[in-house]
This record gives C-alpha cells, sequence and structure tokens, in this order.
C-alpha cells in the first residue's frame, strides 16, 4: 500500500491500442512474472553462460536506442514476451551514470560500486545508498512498465528516528529520467533512497516484479473488470482520489469536455514519447539554487570547492557523452552572469577575487570543450552559439585578461607561428571569457589531414599524397598538424573531454612534432640573421601570446594528455568521419602509437613539451590577474615535471632542448637576444639548473647565467633601438612596462642567484662569474643583501671550515648594498651595516682595514664611527682575529683616521665618537678635540657640546670640559615657563664644575647663566647650591681656594641673586595674566619659593613687600587670588 501512494510523475504521452480486439486481450496472458520470467530459463543461460536468445539481443539494442512509442507505431501488434523483454532491458544497467548522478566524484579508479571508503566519502549519496541496500532495507521493489518503485527503509540513529521513504523511478532508453522519494530531499544529485532502489535493480533484476505498462493491463479487462479496479482503487484510496475521481467521471461523461477530444489517456508507465529528449534526470532547479547560494557566500565555507567539484561533475558527464554536461554548464553560466557583483565592482572599478576569477576561467574552457564537441549536430551548435553571444554582450560578462580596460589580439584566427612574414596591424577588442567559444564555432573537423590524424595509428606521407608544400609531414613522413597552438591544442582538451583519449593523443603528439619542427626552424632563421641582430643588441617581441599562462592553457593539456596512464577510451568507442561527419564506432582492438623515435615514451615527451613551452620567449601580459596567472600555470607545470625522476633518455632530452633554447636567439626566452618586456626565466632555469647540474655543470650554469637577465629595469631603450627586424613581427609599442608581479620576480631572481652560489661552492671560477651576474643583474638591495647573507651562511657551516672563496663573495656583495643603499633611506640600514663588520671579520683583517680605508664610500660618518670602527676595535673582535701588537696597531691608525675624517665631515653626529676611537693617541685625541672646538661656534648644538664636556670631565680633564660647557651655554635659551627643560640638568652640571673649579671660573659662568636662563625656578636652584659651599674646594693647578663662602652682596652671585629676584617678578606678572581658579593654589606656592629668595637679598623683606602690595594693586579685580595672598602674605 504504501508503494502505490509514492506521487507518480506526469504521463508522457498517450496511450491507445485501437487494433485490439476483446479476443485479442482475452487471449493475451496476465503480466505477472517476474522480470526475467518471461525468458524462463535466463537464470539457467546465465549460470551455463549459453549464448544469448535472439530475442534478448534485439530487446536490448530496441531499449537502449529506440522510445517505446516508435516500437508501437512501427508494429501494429507486439507480443507479449516482445514488450516484457524491451521493458526489461529499458532499465539502466550500468551503476556508472548512477554514481555519477548521486556523487560529486567517483571514487577514483576504484571500481563503482566497491564498499564504504573512510572520510566525507561514505557520506556520499551513492555511499549510503549502497550501504542501504547491502542492509536490506529495500523493499516491495515493482516495475510496471517503465516504472520502478519501492520503498526504502533508513534505520534509526541516535538521533533520528526511522525513515520509511516512498522512491519511484521512471526510465527510457537505459537511462533514468525522473526520480522522486517522500524524503524531501533537496539536492542536485539523487538521494541515498533513490540509489538504493535503483542498485537493487541493477543488482538483483530476477527479484524484481515485472509488470507491462499499465495501460497494456486495462486493455485486457472487460467493463466489469475496468470498473471492479477503479472502485477498488476509489475504495483503497477513497480520501486522496475521490475528488479527483469524480472530477474525472464528470469530464468525460461531458460530451463537450477537452478529455473527450482527445484519443487515449496518458500512462506514466508507457515510456517515453518519439519528441522526448533522452537525457538522465537532472534538477535544474536544484543546480541553479545550489549555484546561487554557492556565489552568495563569496568564497567563504568552501563554496569556490563546491563550485570547482560542479564544473568537475560537468566534464565527469563530458566524458561520459552525457548531453546533460552542456545542460548543467548553461544553468551554471545562467548564475555566474546574474551574479549581483559583477555590476558591483563594475561600477565601483574594483577587480574580482583570484578564487572567483579562476571560476570564470574555468567557465569559460569548459565552454570551449562543448563547442568542440567532434560529434555535437549543426543545431546544437547553433544553439550554444546563440547562447554564448547572448553572455558575452552583457555588460557586466568579465574580461579574459581579468581587466575592463586591458585589451588582446584575436588569438584564435592568428595564423600559426611559422616562417615570418610582413608586419601586419592588429586590432585589440575587448574580449570576454566567452569570446574563445564563439570563435571555436566556427572550427569544424572535416578537414581531410586532420582526421586521418585523429583516426589512423600509422597515418605518413606515404598514405597522403597532397603534401605539396612539405608541411603536412615532417621529414621522417610522420604528420604534422599546422594550427593556432592554443586552439589546436584546444581540440585535444575537447577531445579528452569527450572520451576519446586515443584520438587525442594522436592528435598531440601530431602538434607536438610541428613544435619541434618549428623550433629548428626558428633557430636555423635565426643563425641566418644572427648578425644582424647581435648587433643591433635588442629586439622586438616574436610571440605575440605566451602558452605557459594562456587562457586554453596549451602546454598543460599537452602535458596532461601523454602523462595519462590508463589513457585507452572506456568503452573502446572511436571516431569515424567516413560518413562526412563524425559518428562513434566500437574498436576494441588498439594498436601501439609508431611516431615516437627510438627509446622514446609518452611521459618523455610530455617532459620535452613541458620544456618547449616554458622556453618560450614571449610578452609579459597586461593587467594583474594574468600576470600572476603565467606564474601560477608556470609553477603547476615545473611542480608536475618534479614529479618525474629523470633518467638517462630525460636527460638527453634536457640536454638537447637546453642547447637549443640557449642558441635559438629571439625566439626563446633563453637566447641571446632579449626582447626588454618578455616573460623572465628565472624559475624555469632554476628548475634546469638543478636538474641539470648532476649530468652537465657546464650547461647547467650557462641555462642559469644566461636566465639572470632582468631587461624590464634597465634604463629603456630609444624607439628607434625596437624598430623591426624585417623577419620580426612587432605589434607591441614601446611603452614603459606596468609589472604588478615584479616582486615575485626578482625574488625568484635571487632564488636562482642562490641556488648557483650553493652549487658553486668550493669552485673559484664559477663562484666569480655567478658573482659578475647578480652585480650585473640583480638591481634590489634587499635581494642583493639576502644572497650576501646565504653566501655567508653556506660558507661558514659549522660542520666544515670556511670556504674563504665563497666569504669574499659575501663581502663583495654587502659592499654593493652598502653602495646602493648608501644614499637612499632603507629601514635595514644599520642590520645591514653591523652584518657587513661580521662578514668582513670573517674574511680577515684586511678586509677590516679595506672597508675602513674606504669607508665613505660605503657609510655615513655616524655608520663608520658609532657602528663600524668601534664594532673593529672592540675587544671581542681583537680576541675573533688573534690579531699581534703590529696587526693590532695598523688597524687602530686605520680606524683613528676613519674617526678624525668623520669628524671633519660631521662633527655634529661623530665628535664623540672621534674622541673616544683617538683616546690612545694623543697627537690624534688633540686634533680631534681641535675639531670640536672649531665646530663649536657654528656646526654643534647645546646637547652635542654638553655631551662631549661630560665626557672630557670624565676622562680627566675638567678645564676641557668647563670650556665646552661655557661654548654649550651660548647657544642655550631657557624661556620662563621652560622649568621642565631636558639641558636643566646640564646647566646645573656646568654650574657645579665651575663652582668647584673656583672664583674666576664661577665668576665667568655665571653671566652666561643669566643671559641664557631666564627661568626662575632654575636661577633660584643654582644660586642656593653656590651659596652653600666654598668655591674652588677641588684644588687644580696647585691653586689654593681661600675656604670663605661667597657673598650675595658681591658679584659674581650679587648680579644671580638679582636677576633670579628679576626672573620671579616677570614669571609672576605672567602667569597673572591667564591664570584660572584651579591655578590658585599652585599660585601661591610660586609666590612662597619666590619670597624665600627675596629674603636672601639685604633689603629682601622690604622688596618682597613691595611686590606683593604692586601685585594687589595692578590685580585687584582678582578679588578671590588676592583674599588668599592676603591670607598668606599679609
Amino acid at each position: 500500500m504504501m508503494a502505490e501512494r509514492v506521487q507518480q510523475p506526469p504521463a508522457k504521452r498517450l496511450c491507445l491500442r485501437p487494433g485490439f480486439g476483446a479476443t485479442c486481450r482475452q487471449g493475451q496472458r496476465a503480466a505477472g512474472a517476474l522480470c526475467g520470467g518471461s525468458a524462463a530459463t535466463q537464470g539457467e543461460s546465465s549460470r551455463t553462460q549459453s549464448p544469448e536468445s535472439l530475442l534478448d539481443i534485439a530487446a536490448r539494442r530496441v531499449a537502449e536506442k529506440w522510445p517505446f512509442q516508435r516500437v508501437e507505431e512501427r508494429f501494429e501488434r507486439i507480443p507479449e514476451p516482445v514488450q516484457r523483454r524491451i521493458v526489461y532491458w529499458s532499465f539502466p544497467r550500468s551503476e556508472r551514470e548512477i554514481c555519477m548522478y548521486s556523487s560529486f566524484n567517483t571514487g577514483g579508479g576504484e571500481e563503482v560500486g566497491s564498499g564504504a571508503e573512510s572520510g566525507d566519502e561514505t557520506r556520499l549519496p551513492f555511499r549510503l545508498g549502497i550501504a542501504l541496500l547491502e542492509s536490506g532495507c529495500v523493499d516491495n521493489v515493482l516495475q510496471v512498465g517503465f516504472h520502478l518503485s519501492g520503498t526504502v527503509r533508513e534505520p534509526a540513529t541516535s538521533s533520528e528516528p526511522e525513515l520509511l521513504c516512498n522512491v519511484s523511478v521512471s526510465f527510457d532508453r537505459c537511462k533514468i529520467t525522473s526520480v522522486t522519494c517522500s524524503c524531501g530531499n533537496k539536492d542536485i544529485f539523487y538521494c541515498a533512497h533513490v540509489v538504493a532502489l535503483s542498485l537493487y535493480r541493477v543488482r538483483k533484476p530476477e527479484q524484481v516484479k515485472l509488470r507491462l505498462p499499465i495501460s497494456e493491463t486495462l486493455f485486457q479487462m472487460n467493463r466489469d473488470q475496468l470498473q471492479k479496479f477503479v472502485q477498488y482503487l476509489i475504495t483503497v484510496h477513497h480520501t486522496d482520489v475521490l475528488p479527483t475521481a469524480q472530477k474525472l467521471a464528470d469530464e468525460i461523461l461531458s460530451q463537450n469536455s477537452e478529455i473527450n477530444q482527445v484519443h487515449g489517456a496518458p500512462d506514466p508507465t508507457a515510456g517515453a514519447s518519439v519528441d522526448d529528449e533522452n537525457c538522465w534526470h537532472l534538477d535544474e532547479e536544484q543546480v541553479q539554487e545550489q549555484v546561487k547560494l554557492f556565489l552568495s557566500q563569496g568564497g567563504y565555507h568552501g563554496s569556490g570547492k563546491q563550485l570547482n567539484l560542479l564544473f568537475s561533475k560537468v566534464r565527469e558527464m563530458l566524458r561520459m557523452r552525457d548531453s546533460n554536461g552542456a545542460r548543467m554548464l548553461t544553468l551554471i553560466t545562467e548564475q555566474f552572469m546574474g551574479d549581483p557583483r559583477l555590476a558591483l565592482w563594475r561600477q565601483q572599478g574594483t577587480t574580482m577575487t583570484d578564487k572567483y576569477r579562476q571560476l570564470w576561467d574555468e567557465l569559460g574552457a569548459l565552454w570551449m570543450c562543448i563547442v568542440l564537441n567532434p560529434h555535437c549536430k549543426p543545431e546544437q551548435k547553433a544553439a550554444w552559439l546563440r547562447q554564448l553571444r547572448r553572455w558575452n554582450g552583457v555588460d557586466v560578462c568579465p574580461l579574459e585578461d581579468g581587466n575592463h580596460g586591458s585589451e588582446l589580439i584575436n588569438l584564435t584566427n592568428v595564423l600559426p607561428q611559422g616562417p615570418p612574414g610582413n608586419p601586419v596591424s592588429l586590432t585589440r577588442p575587448h574580449r570576454t571569457v566567452f569570446m574563445r567559444a564563439i570563435e571555436a564555432c566556427d572550427l569544424h573537423w572535416q578537414d581531410p589531414h586532420l582526421q586521418h590524424i585523429i583516426t589512423e595509428d600509422h597515418y605518413n606521407n606515404y598514405c597522403y599524397h597532397d603534401n605539396l608544400d612539405g608541411c603536412l609531414f615532417d621529414s621522417r613522413g610522420w604528420p604534422l598538424w599546422h594550427e593556432h597552438v592554443p586552439t589546436a591544442c584546444a581540440r585535444v582538451d575537447a577531445l579528452r573531454s569527450h572520451g576519446y583519449p586515443k584520438e587525442a593523443l594522436r592528435l598531440a603528439i601530431a602538434i607536438i612534432n610541428t613544435l619541434r619542427r618549428q623550433q629548428q626552424k626558428q633557430l636555423e632563421l635565426f643563425r641566418g640573421h644572427k648578425k644582424e641582430l647581435l648587433h643591433r643588441g635588442v629586439t622586438s617581441v616574436t610571440n605575440l601570446e605566451g602558452w605557459v599562462g594562456h587562457p586554453l592553457d596549451p602546454i598543460g593539456t599537452l602535458f596532461g594528455t601523454l602523462m595519462e596512464t590508463g589513457w585507452g577510451s572506456d568503452d573502446g568507442a572511436t571516431l569515424d568521419f567516413s560518413a562526412g561527419t563524425c559518428r562513434k564506432t566500437e574498436n576494441h582492438v588498439y594498436m601501439p602509437l609508431p611516431f615516437l623515435e627510438e627509446g622514446e615514451t609518452f611521459m618523455s615527451l610530455a617532459v620535452e613539451t613541458a620544456l618547449i613551452g616554458l622556453g618560450q620567449q614571449r610578452v609579459m601580459p597586461d593587467g594583474l590577474y594574468a600576470q600572476e596567472k603565467v606564474c601560477r600555470n608556470e609553477e603547476q607545470l615545473l611542480a608536475k615535471l618534479q614529479e618525474v625522476d629523470l633518467d638517462e633518455m630525460l636527460v638527453k632530452i634536457f640536454r638537447k632542448q637546453a642547447t637549443l633554447l640557449l642558441e635559438a636567439g629571439p625566439y626563446s626566452g633563453l637566447g641571446e637576444i632579449l626582447y626588454r618586456e618578455s616573460v623572465p626565466m628565472h624559475t624555469f632555469a632554476k628548475y634546469l639548473f638543478t636538474s641539470l647540474l648532476p649530468h652537465d655543470a657546464e650547461l647547467a650554469y650557462r641555462i642559469a647565467l644566461r636566465a639572470m637577465r632582468l631587461p624590464v629595469l634597465e634604463s629603456t631603450a630609444s624607439s628607434a633601438d625596437l624598430s623591426r627586424p624585417q623577419h620580426i613581427v612587432s605589434v607591441v609599442p614601446n611603452r614603459y612596462p606596468r609589472w604588478f608581479t615584479l616582486s615575485h620576480i626578482e625574488s625568484q631572481q635571487c632564488e636562482l642567484a642562490s641556488t648557483m652560489l650553493t652549487a658553486a661552492k668550493g669552485d673559484s671560477c664559477r663562484l666569480h662569474t655567478v658573482l659578475e651576474s647578480i652585480q650585473k643583474n640583480i638591481h634590489s638591495s634587499s635581494h642583493i643583501f639576502k644572497l650576501a647573507q646565504d653566501a655567508f651562511k653556506i660558507a661558514t657551516l659549522m660542520d666544515s671550515l670556511p670556504d674563504l672563496t665563497l666569504l669574499k663573495v659575501s663581502l663583495e656583495l654587502g659592499l654593493q648594498v652598502m653602495r646602493l643603499t648608501l644614499s637612499t633611506l632603507n629601514w635595514r640600514r644599520r642590520e645591514m651595516v653591523r652584518w657587513l663588520v661580521t662578514c668582513a671579520t670573517e674574511v680577515g683583517v684586511f678586509a677590516l682595514d679595506n672597508i675602513m680605508q674606504n669607508w665613505f664610500t660605503l657609510f655615513t660618518p655616524t655608520e663608520a664611527t658609532s657602528v663600524v670602527a668601534s664594532t673593529i676595535m672592540s675587544n671581542s673582535t681583537i680576541v675573533r682575529l688573534h690579531l699581534d701588537c703590529n696587526q693590532q696597531e695598523k688597524l687602530a691608525n686605520s680606524a683613528r683616521t676613519l674617526a678624525l675624517q668623520c669628524a671633519m665631515k660631521d662633527p655634529q653626529n661623530c665628535a664623540l665618537s672621534a674622541l673616544t676611537l683617538c683616546e690612545k693617541d694623543h697627537i690624534a685625541f688633540e686634533t680631534a678635540y681641535q675639531i670640536v672646538l672649531d665646530s663649536a661656534a657654528t656646526g654643534m648644538n647645546y646637547t652635542q657640546l654638553f655631551t662631549i664636556a661630560r665626557y672630557m670631565e670624565h676622562r680627566g680633564y675638567p678645564m676641557r670640559a668647563y670650556k665646552l660647557a661655557t661654548l654649550a651655554l651660548t647657544h642655550l635659551n631657557l624661556s620662563y615657563n621652560q622649568d621642565t627643560h631636558p639641558a636643566i640638568n646640564d646647566v646645573l652640571w656646568a654650574c657645579a664644575l665651575s663652582h668647584l673649579l673656583g672664583k674666576n671660573e664661577l665668576a665667568a659662568v655665571i653671566p652666561l647663566v643669566v643671559k641664557s636662563v631666564k627661568c626662575a625656578t632654575v636661577l633660584s636652584d643654582i644660586l642656593r647650591r653656590c651659596t652653600l659651599t666654598t668655591p674652588g674646594m677641588v684644588a687644580l693647578h696647585s691653586r689654593r681656594n681661600s675656604g670663605k663662602l661667597m657673598s650675595l652682596d658681591k658679584a659674581p652671585l650679587r648680579q644671580l641673586l638679582d636677576a633670579t629676584i628679576g626672573a620671579y617678578i616677570n614669571t609672576t606678572h605672567s602667569r597673572l595674566t591667564h591664570i584660572s581658579p584651579r591655578h590658585y593654589s599652585e599660585f601661591i606656592e610660586f609666590l612662597s619659593k619666590a619670597r624665600e629668595t627675596f629674603l636672601m637679598a639685604q633689603d629682601g623683606h622690604t622688596q618682597f613687600t613691595q611686590f606683593i602690595d604692586n601685585l594687589k594693586q595692578i590685580y585687584k579685580g582678582k578679588k578671590k587670588l588676592m583674599m588668599l595672598v592676603r591670607e598668606r602674605f599679609g
């Protein structure tokens, strides 16, 4: 009963049997046997492996190819056993398609239907369906015509109760055309319950009850049986079908009703109509909803991965030659085109994210594969072309290079890159991601030469007589295919994608042989113009586009085609062009391909192809995305190459290609002549270098040294220098390039140089060659510094003795860094200077002496004295170098000379360091001191002078310290409110030093203090200190002091006292001008300190009283403040 309540899909066609009379119906057997029941011996036949019956063979073919309506129309009467076998064979017999429609992948190379795997794959509907089937959860399975129904029980879990699902499946011509399940599954793929029921029918067909279509059963009933059937059906399901039954009865009884205008009645179990498209069930609404959801998540929650899995599903469908591949891609594309972010990004002028941009690339590549389907019908291609043009015309449609403003030429229709021709003027229109697919719609597969290449294993020039121009075959008689390389490779990708790996391999080999021949032709062409080009020294671009980083990924396609292990066709299908249109034929016999050199393998051919593509000299494309794609594609290809273990054959290929690339001139990125804006070869050359080094070191270094070039950073050549030689096409105008990936490129250049330095350890000749290359080609100081550090680390490894030659290379690089950064700002400069001294120390005393003698070309005066010379003259350096006395003295002389030169050039910052360095040499020390005195008047400020003065006192030169302190005071100016000025301590120290030296020195310094200092609190502090002790308490030059305190009524303290009182009076008036109530208490305390100073004078009390009275009179408006003054001071 439960199975009967499953919602039925709508009937596909009307069923009518006017030729059958009552006697005929009565003579037919009731349909009640099992699926294999009509052939009673089926089970025994399969067990004894007896030949199939003619009925089964014919029925199977009809079931695969013909809609059942056509069978009915073709024959007036179809015997029941024939109908039964056609219905039996119409259900899919392979689990592969069921798996494809119920999971994102088929489990890799494992057999479909194998046991559940660990991880997330066990949660795939296909795996869950297998588990349900193997657990015996499928029941009540019934096949009525082309309709399968049953119940699937999902066992209870700790969080979910048991679930009983009613499942129904319609099918036609070995394809499931619709599915229904009461579980309410909302997903792109079939649920596990549909999978379980379908696999039950595939694996256990003998256990499935089979009935003919329900219309056939009804035809067998008489009137009484029909009435009884209807009444029982209504009785059992009266709550569900009674309203519908009454409505139908009313319409049938009405003569003019629409139902009576149509002959026959619908039957959901009768199979497909002639007009129905024969394809697997695909829930279009769910595809659209899922893609829309993934796009709305903006790359979060793994949405990018889900979209890539959908693209993989499209490719899987194409490989199975399933028409839903194009249908699904259309649905995906519609959602992509409707993404609201496209309009927003266009409006804001911002670019889409890199991952999202890659999704669009894959979308365009998939459409290219679809329109190049070798067996698609013209009307299909025309429909796709209309669709693509509609999308292409939308304003927000993304451009191929990722930039709205950049343009590319029409590349699909460019002539083959063969012998040079006349310059052409090519327009560069905007190109969307769909433009290549649109252009590919003009391509066809009808070229006889192309058909022979694809379909014949032993096709050569002996089989073909139209090779008049010699371009169809090479000198060995092997076929060539001259076409725009990316377009030709797109054909290969299309063949692979549509399940023709053998044909794809044949065409790939023809393309590769063409590339080899082209490489030789280019080499010959360059040799013919070598003198002319070397004389010019520059060239223009020889390739308008690069194969590595190209939107169609031609090199990756060829490489992948050749590297595939199981390249035989899964179903043995091949392409047949004999009828003028492409069709599939069965061919289970495989003959090995002959077009390989002796000892050559598909893998070696793949490696050679990658080397040719990576070594191509090509112009750097415009735009950030296109340039990043070049780098990313190159790295991906090299990563695949690194997985290949080099054998003798591959080493031979490496040598051959490396030599060709070095000699190919402007056609090779490693040629002698390089176009200024060509894509650099650093990453590729590093791979070649490491691969060739163990086998041919000389060639490896030639490659790496040639690749070190980065001409885009050299001075821009004049436009005259870029004039086109007659044999080279030039379409790129002279312009200043915008290389967005330049920092990455420079890093790769640095990595290449570091690899060479590491390999050259112990070989002084190669080290010097690498050093010269670095100094010539690397322009970034940070990268040169990194190389210097790398060389230093390699040279001083703990497990071996230092490599002196490599250390010298490291030092040379460090010196270059110093010269490059001497006049520019660099936040790592101090680190670089310290490292250089460390490196020079490792090299030896001569290196230290050398950098000090040539300091002015490497360091600023401050760096030379405070870092370089100070570090070199430190005890740790002396001990590290194990220097004898003569060596120490020589080094010290150089350091003193450096110090004096720096002090002359920058006395402000170097004088103190110079004095320190010259301490042990009297003449040098006096010279440094004199430089300080000479510079004191103009070139030095009070802070520097006070610092040097304190140093002199510390060294035991108090009079020189006093002299410098008085010079410092002449540069100082402390205003009345600067009572926290940092120079106050220096002033107090200077006065204390003068006081200790004697009365005369103090008398000389006080006028300077009075002139420079206007701050009352500072002056009162100095005054108080001078009155506490007798001046000259420290005996100097055998002088004696009198031991008496100095009088405040006499000079020089009287002058200081008057100045202090005056400062208090002026400061008081200044503070009262803008005083606020919250500062009143602070002001009263200030007046208290002033009174203490006033009282130090003989008439101080009278002066202070008069001062207070004046304040009361002048500021009587500040009543509250004056009240506080009266309370404190009367």
